[in-house]
This record gives C-alpha cells, sequence and structure tokens, in this order.
C-alpha cells in the first residue's frame, strides 16, 4: 500500500480512528470471560451503534455515552471536551435489565443469546427524553419515527468502553460491509484523495444519479454508502436495495471511478442533526466530501426541504475536515429532456417528473411502472417484480 497517499486522505473526526475490537488471538478467552457475566440483550439498534462504535465509525467515541457527554449533545452538539457530535449514541436499559445486572462494573453485550461484546459500566444515569426529543428531533410528536424508537426505549442508561469480541455481526453484504480502516485502505489503494459520499436508503433513482454523477465531476472517486440498518416498516428492504445499486453502478457508472459499500448504521430520521452525523461517520470512511440533497435523513413533513443543508452553515471553523456538497431537488424536465435543478431550469416544476416514496409505492401496487424519467427500467422492473412477489 501506499502510505504516502493514504497520509494524503482526510484525518477522522477527532484526530484518532478508534478500534475496539478484540483481536483474533484473544477472542476465545474474550468470549469464556463474557459468559461469566450479567448480560444485556440488544435490540437491532443498539446492535448497529454497537457495531459502529467498535470499527471506528463513530470516531472518536470509545463507548456509549455518559451523562456529560449526553448532556452536551443534547444542549450544543458537542461532548464534554467541545468536540462536535449531533445525535445521542446511548445504551438504555429496561427495569428488569437493571434488575439482572445489579451492581456490576462489566455486563456482556447479548444479541440473539450470543455475547457478542463487553461493556466496562461507567456511569449510569436517567434519560431525558422530553430534551432529547426536542434538542435532536426538533419535535415531541409519537407520530416521528425517531421520537416513538425513543420513548420506546428503557428510561435508564449505561455508559462505558465496549470491547467487540465478534465483529461479523451478520450473514448479509459481506461483499459490501467495509469497515472506515478498510475504505481508507482502498481509497489509498485506489488512489483517491477526494471521495465523495452519498448516503441513502431508498433505491437509486435518476436525481441520485445526476447527484452523484455531478460529484464526480469535481473528486477522484465515488463512495455510494446505502444504510442498512434498522429503517421504517414500509421502506423498501435493504436486499433490494442493494441489488439495485449493483445493476446500476455495473451499467451506468465508470467502475474505477466508484465504491459501494453499506452503513450499518440505523436511521433516527432526525433530519438535520442526522446529516451532520452521516457527515461525521463519512469523514471516517475517508471521504473528504458529503453530498446533502433535499430533505436529508428526514420524514413526513417535520422538517425544511434544506434544513439539513443549513445546519453545516452554523458550525464553527475545525467542527468537521468533510466538505458538505448541498444539491437543490433534482428532477427530470420534460422541456430540457434531461436532469436538472432549479439552478439549471427554467421551467415551471410542473413540467418537471417528480415522484415521492408514497407515489411510487402506490403506482407499483397498482401495477404502474415507475417511467424511465424517474428511474432506470432495471430498476423499475426490480421493483415491480419485488411488489409482484410480495402481495
Amino acid at each position: 500500500m501506499d502510505t504516502d497517499r493514504f497520509s494524503r486522505l482526510i484525518q477522522p473526526h477527532g484526530g484518532r480512528l478508534t478500534n475496539l475490537v478484540v483481536p483474533p488471538e484473544q477472542r476465545a478467552e474474550a468470549l469464556s470471560y463474557a459468559e461469566t457475566l450479567p448480560r444485556l440483550e440488544l435490540g437491532a439498534a443498539q446492535l448497529a451503534d454497537l457495531e459502529c462504535l467498535a470499527t471506528g465509525v463513530y470516531s472518536p467515541l470509545e463507548g456509549f455515552m455518559d451523562c456529560r457527554d449526553y448532556t452536551g449533545v443534547l444542549e450544543s452538539m458537542r461532548l464534554a471536551d467541545g468536540t462536535l457530535w449531533p445525535i445521542p449514541v446511548v445504551l438504555d436499559a429496561s427495569p428488569e435489565d437493571l434488575a439482572q445486572i445489579g451492581n456490576a462494573e462489566e455486563i456482556a453485550l447479548v444479541w440473539q443469546g450470543q455475547a457478542v461484546a463487553t461493556l466496562q459500566v461507567s456511569d449510569r444515569y436517567r434519560a431525558d427524553k422530553e430534551l432529547e426529543a426536542e434538542a435532536v428531533y426538533r419535535v415531541n410528536d409519537r407520530a416521528h419515527p425517531g421520537v416513538a424508537s425513543m420513548h420506546a426505549r428503557g428510561n435508564t442508561h449505561l455508559a462505558g468502553k465496549v470491547s467487540l469480541i465478534y465483529p461479523d455481526l451478520h450473514d448479509s453484504f459481506g461483499l459490501y460491509r467495509h469497515t472506515p480502516a478498510q475504505t481508507r485502505a482502498e481509497f489509498a489503494r485506489r488512489g483517491w484523495n477526494r471521495v465523495a459520499a452519498f448516503q441513502t436508503r431508498n433505491p437509486i433513482h435518476r436525481a441520485h444519479e445526476y447527484l452523484q454523477k455531478v460529484a464526480l465531476e469535481m473528486v477522484d472517486g465515488l463512495f455510494v454508502h446505502p444504510l442498512v440498518g434498522q429503517t421504517k416498516s414500509d421502506d423498501i428492504p435493504a436486499d433490494l436495495r442493494i441489488r439495485t445499486y449493483e445493476v446500476i453502478l455495473d451499467r451506468y457508472y465508470p467502475q474505477d471511478r466508484v465504491l459501494l459499500g453499506v452503513f450499518p448504521a440505523a436511521m433516527r430520521y432526525a433530519g438535520p442533526r442526522e446529516a451532520l452525523k452521516h457527515a461525521i461517520a463519512r469523514q471516517n470512511y475517508g471521504c473528504s466530501h458529503f453530498i446533502v440533497g433535499r430533505d436529508h435523513a428526514g420524514v413526513g413533513n417535520y422538517y425544511g426541504t434544506y434544513d439539513a443543508q443549513r445546519i453545516f452553515e452554523t458550525l464553527l471553523p475545525g467542527d468537521l475536515q468533510i466538505t458538505p456538497l448541498p444539491f437543490e431537488n433534482a428532477a427530470y424536465c420534460t422541456r430540457c429532456a434531461q436532469m436538472a435543478t432549479r439552478k439549471s431550469c427554467p421551467h415551471p416544476e410542473d413540467e418537471w417528473v417528480q415522484l415521492s416514496g408514497t407515489k411510487v409505492r402506490a403506482m407499483l401496487q397498482n401495477g404502474q411502472r415507475p417511467p424511465a424519467e424517474f428511474t432506470r427500467p432495471e430498476v423499475a422492473d426490480m421493483l415491480m417484480q419485488a411488489t409482484r412477489n410480495s402481495g
């Protein structure tokens, strides 16, 4: 590997890439020890946070947040040491969990009955869910999926450093589960110093393709990084989304300038604050630029169309090294006969082909094919077949 090229990649958030994975030669002993500890069963979102903490996605965090960091994040988007961090990363426990754990200073974190990590318990404190809802989500409305998920959690948080015994927590998307250390090495191998990241939880459609290819004109490479952690029940399943990315990248993108990976985090649907969190994660993966489109990480009508872009303007110099690439809403203009945004198209939006996710799902349910101006024919075929199979 060209270490000089590697050294020119953007620095991780906070200046260091964390690695909390137990070395292979120590795993048998670590597992035996974990089996002697009180156990806390994880949910899917907690498992995703554990993976992100341990593999450096959430650098510089080394564990679930204590009360000082939690309060600082809610009140000012900063850890106790002043580092920018927009959303709490916490481990909640129910009264039943707490009764089982007792006063243990170290516990085993369990997934589907298997101990996968240990937690050195350094703090226990009560969540302030009213403040968290207003600060993170800007609303305390349980119709909001992120707020509903927060209220469903336990009211006590356990903090402390984690050690991940099993880094291979999943049997899906193995080809694309790159850690930040791995993507940094791959970017260096390819000679990429300027890398644009694209976050999505939807199948790629023509507007996404437009943003990505505009970004490709400015950088060395594109990191297409769909989220595969927990999402809303009506979002397109991750395995289908990945298949659409595979076919589109194979047929319409330069192979030597694009890398596909999966982002293990769960969605919070926290709009502007989550956009910052997504940017921090991609800085840790080694990306220098981050595409921020319309209503990034939003849901319903809770956030303004470009609030997720404007929040970057509130940061202090040095808070982030990664550069946001803000884009206006893109769509196919029938008069221009091409993809465009308001910055490049003079025609009224009633001449644009724009479809919401809800409208696309309704079309598919009715056996209607999404138009080629909205999505590539290959993707339309896959979505229609999946809808028929599910019906």
